[in-house]
């Protein structure tokens, strides 16, 4: 008796779908994001004929539409379930063939699904490979299927089919066939000519692609799409292909008993193995600081600014795009100046960090700079990431901010181009359809409650500033529209992180002749500082009472400890720990 009834078998595939889409759904939510936002997939027929005129070219077609499904994380997470039990009952199907008593390894089948799983946690995989590989698995399911006679033909025509929907993974229908005709063919020989003859015409395949195609041949061997690095390998990727191919052959030679207990024992070990290997493996896959990361930029690209603080909250950010996007959530709920020093803080550039051409940091600079009101810079970023995604593929996130740039600019032919790009998608039609009346109506765009508030932000006249003199664009911001409080905070954080007291009082002194009644907790810990340098005490009520206490108590620390700053942790979140530490 098997371990698994027929239904049984049905019902454990159901349940490894069900963990699929409970482990992206609730674990890596943020990974369908990041995968979603950077490609552009157009519902176009000049599109589509691009896509299809390479090799590998349908599986990345298929690829693409269903990741920009995954503007919807429950969607997209049901779509990763069902390719992964794909991949399974495909696997099961030709272990089956091959070995009729493989009933008794069923658990063996979800090998090459969970080693899809920790190949997944590289962020630049892309979904193509998935799909090509799934093409791969239903040719060699095909190639069993048919009768001995047919397989000669079936193998001249299904090779080059193959290899332009599916890309390079024909090399694996080609060792498959090799491996099959060793295996089965009652002549040797015959066998052996028919399968090198595989790997032979699959090869030249790919060869003469290369004077058709605009790609490397080395390109033309590790795939088109598979990867997002054009110029990087990803070996991984390879030896999956080679374990859904040797698996099944495998089945060939494992031994099956006819005792019932003894395969119950045999599965439950072969699960257990399966699972304990894929949780252990899985922190090397899914770099923490890395979803950390993209977390992060997914919630600013939510605008969800609550729940950035909550995260921040739990755990302190300490890396530069992490810091920014708390400092910028800070910013957009009127909590910065209260609680600059809460957080671990990495000098201005955890406001605006300096511009890298790395495609993955740069649009959530970018979404600082646009809620600033500097929204030709914004633009600028929206730009520079499209242009440095490693493959080529355009920005469906980047393509809608460079629309509204536009618009705010009153660029509205350029913006009718990126509108009407958008027209074309599945997931952001409505959006352009919504905006594209906007273009040219001064008055609806002044009175929407974005773009018109962009607006009355943004400079009136450019002005080219480095990395160094942000501060000097904080207070231009403010004397354009003095309304601007993610300005005003910045402005009066920028000093303090840089740990320039006297640029702070100056900037202080302007605040305070606007009459904004803006004297948060750190400014009033700089202040009372500053005046401490010259001996001096702050006019009376300038600085809270309970501040002047602390100030006190942090001195006579500080005295005691003889500027040893590691004794003053009870401090740390206040002005005077951060200016007192080193620089």
């Amino acid at each position: 008796m098997n371990l698994f009834s027929k239904y049984g078998k049905i019902g454990a595939s159901l349940l490894f779908g069900i963990a699929v889409f409970l482990f992206w759904r609730l674990a890596y939510p943020v990974m369908l994001s990041y995968q979603e936002q950077y490609q552009l997939f157009l519902m176009d027929g000049d599109y589509l004929c691009r896509l299809l005129s390479v090799p590998d070219g349908f599986a990345r077609c298929v690829g693409e539409f269903l990741t920009q499904l995954y503007i919807n994380q429950t969607l997209g997470a049901l779509v990763l379930a069902v390719i992964f039990v794909l991949i399974q009952r495909l696997t099961w199907h030709l272990m089956k063939t091959v070995n009729k008593k493989a009933d008794n390894h069923y658990a063996l089948s979800f090998l090459p699904a969970l080693l899809l799983g920790l190949i997944l946690g590289d962020e630049s995989v892309l979904l193509t490979y998935p799909i090509a590989l799934i093409l791969a698995l239903i040719a060699m399911w095909g190639y069993e299927t048919e009768g001995k006679n047919l397989r000669v033909y079936l193998i001249i025509t299904e090779i080059p089919l193959l290899y332009w929907l599916a890309g390079p993974v024909v090399l694996l229908f080609a060792t498959w066939v090799l491996l099959r005709q060793l295996q089965t063919n009652e002549s040797r020989w015959k066998g052996i000519i028919i399968g090198v003859f595989s790997i032979l015409y699959a090869l030249t395949c790919i060869l003469v692609s290369s004077w058709i195609v605009p790609y490397p041949l080395y390109q033309l061997f590790r795939g088109v799409d598979y990867y997002r690095f054009v110029g990087i390998y990803y070996w991984a990727l390879a030896f999956l292909m080679f374990v859904c191919m040797i698996l099944p052959i495998v089945m060939a030679w494992v031994p099956a008993t006819e005792k019932s207990g003894k395969n119950t024992i045999i599965g439950i070990g072969e699960t257990v193995i399966l699972l304990a290997g894929f949780l252990l493996l899985r922190p090397s896959f899914y770099d923490a600081r890395k979803y950390e990361v993209m977390e992060y930029d997914y919630l600013v690209r939510c605008q969800n600014w609550d729940a950035i603080i909550a995260k921040a909250d739990r755990k302190t950010p300490d890396l530069p795009m992490t810091v920014c996007a708390t400092n910028l959530a800070l910013g957009m709920k009127g909590q910065l100046g209260e609680r600059l020093f809460d957080y671990f803080q990495n000098g201005v550039q955890g406001l605006l960090p300096h511009f890298e051409r790395n495609f993955s940091a740069t649009m959530l600079t970018g979404e600082a700079y646009w809620q600033l009101g500097l929204v030709n810079t914004a633009q600028r970023f929206a730009f520079e990431m499209m242009e440095a995604i490693p493959n080529y593929s355009k920005s469906c996130r980047a393509v809608k901010r460079l629309a509204e740039t536009n618009l705010v600019n009153g660029e509205y032919a350029v913006a009718r181009k990126y509108l009407q790009l958008l027209e074309k998608t599945l997931s952001y039609r409505q959006w352009a359809q919504r905006t594209l009346p906007l273009l040219g109506d001064e008055k609806a765009i002044n009175e929407h409650p974005v773009y018109g508030w962009m607006r009355q932000l943004r400079l009136q006249e450019d002005i080219l500033f480095n990395g160094q003199e942000l501060d000097k664009v904080f207070g231009q911001l403010m004397m354009q529209n003095k309304g601007n409080g993610l300005a005003l905070q910045y402005l009066l954080a920028a000093p303090l992180l840089e740990r320039d007291i006297n640029k702070f009082m100056k900037y202080m002194s302007y605040v305070d002749g606007l009459h904004l009644g803006y004297r948060p907790r750190s400014c009033q810990e700089a202040i009372i500082f500053a005046y401490a340098q010259r001996n001096q005490y702050p006019p009376r009520g300038y600085v809270d009472e309970m501040v002047m206490r602390n100030f006190g108590d942090f001195s006579q620390s500080f005295a005691q400890s003889r500027g040893d700053v590691s004794q003053l942790g009870r401090f740390r979140n206040t002005a005077w720990y951060y200016l007192v530490g080193r620089r």
